[in-house]
């Protein structure tokens, strides 16, 4: 198995534990202050966004290799 394939699945596996937690914190304050909603959802998507780009470019750097 080419030592590439285990760093993307490490990634992968990174980015989207990242983002569940992301999702866990981003429901709980919103439970907790539901008229931030907007705010919390805005910040909750950048977020993710950027965690899913990294993903996203360890797995094109995997590729590459």
């Amino acid at each position: 198995m080419d030592m590439s394939v285990i760093g993307y699945a490490i990634a992968a596996i990174g980015a989207s534990i990242s983002i569940s937690f992301a999702a866990y914190a981003a429901v709980m304050a919103t439970a907790r202050q539901p008229e931030m909603q907007p705010k919390i959802f805005t910040t909750f998507i950048l977020g993710a966004a950027f965690v899913e780009a990294l993903g996203l470019i360890a797995f094109v750097l995997a590729l590459m290799k």
